[in-house]
């Protein structure tokens, strides 16, 4: 193969088509028809001597030669874009709908600021939001139903930190710790909270999928203990009300507790045994990376995780709290 008598517009459908990892949203992606496309990939097949896509039931599955030269077709393009078409992204005269994928509580935390700044800087952005039911949002990414997602993905996250082929993108908001929750009053509202109370307490745990276990059974199991699930609910939100009118003790995370409800009701206590850190992350589709509308969206999910942090609750304010309720 000469480079000299590639055709470039090939490396255009090449990226589409990695970018969405199937040929018919790549096609409606540049307004090409399914067969052209399969058509573009042919050639470039043809031009380059290796298969570079190979078909699977849920799309296109890249090569080792093609995971290696995307990054390289994905730079110079985007490289050509900003040379041809200079940004005058006007926030303030922005039209664009997102759709976001979070769990209540989060949801609860995030978007009063981020109808704030709507507000006040794009009114023409609107945002619908979209039920968080899973710990794995990259198939909702892929199709298109979402334009971002924010939770916590720790499998998603590990994976995306050494995967180089993924059109997913990813960042951290927000690390924190997870810290037992019950009411004021509870009967181990008061000091240092000890194992043994801990698991002979009744439990309520947060779980998506209604499964009873989670983080904290494996944790115990590993020091060969175990505690009773009395309660699992899909709502954060549900987990506060439930817990501030209950001797239910459920595990949080801190910085999630004041979007419960109920934070003047409960207090939060140090968990006997070790956790790993709750991470925030921002999922993205590459497809959306470049579009600045979207870059606006997520760097005002990014200044507001900041302020955020900034104003959680400090052990030595709780343990103030925790020593006036006893």
């Amino acid at each position: 193969m000469s480079f000299l008598t590639l055709d470039l517009n090939l490396l255009r459908v090449f990226d589409a088509v990695m970018t969405e990892q199937n040929l018919t949203r790549a096609a409606g992606h540049l307004a090409m028809t399914q067969p052209a496309v399969s058509n573009a990939i042919k050639r470039l097949r043809e031009s380059l001597g290796d298969e570079l896509l190979i078909r699977t039931a849920y799309g296109v599955k890249p090569t080792p030669r093609a995971e290696a030269l995307w990054p390289a077709v994905r730079q110079a393009l985007a490289a050509l874009e900003a040379a041809v078409m200079p940004e005058t992204f006007d926030v303030s005269k922005a039209q664009a709908t997102f759709r976001l994928a979070m769990a209540d509580a989060t949801a609860a935390l995030w978007l009063p600021s981020l109808v704030r700044s709507i507000e006040k800087e794009a009114p023409g952005v609107n945002i619908r939001m979209v039920p968080l039911t899973t710990r794995e949002p990259r198939p909702m990414l892929l199709r298109g139903d979402i334009d971002l997602a924010v939770g916590f993905f720790p499998g998603v996250a590990a994976q995306l930190s050494y995967e180089t082929g993924s059109p997913i993108r990813h960042e951290r908001l927000y690390s924190g710790e997870y810290v037992a929750v019950m009411r004021k009053h509870h009967p181990l509202a008061q000091g240092k909270l000890q194992l043994d109370d801990y698991c002979k307490a009744d439990h309520l745990l947060v779980s998506f999928s209604g499964r009873a276990h989670g983080l904290v059974d494996e944790a115990l199991a590993q020091i060969g203990r175990e505690r009773r699930i009395l309660l699992t609910v899909n709502q954060f939100f549900t987990a506060g009300r439930v817990v501030a009118n209950s001797d239910l003790v459920t595990v949080l995370p801190k910085h999630l507790i004041a979007s419960t409800g109920a934070a003047d009701t409960l207090v939060w206590r140090e968990l006997p045994f070790q956790l790993p850190a709750v991470h925030l992350d921002m999922l993205w589709h590459e497809r959306d990376g470049r579009s600045p509308a979207h870059r606006w969206l997520r760097n005002n999910l990014e200044a507001m995780s900041a302020a955020a942090q900034k104003t959680l609750p400090q052990k030595s304010e709780t343990t103030e709290v925790m020593e006036k309720v006893a």
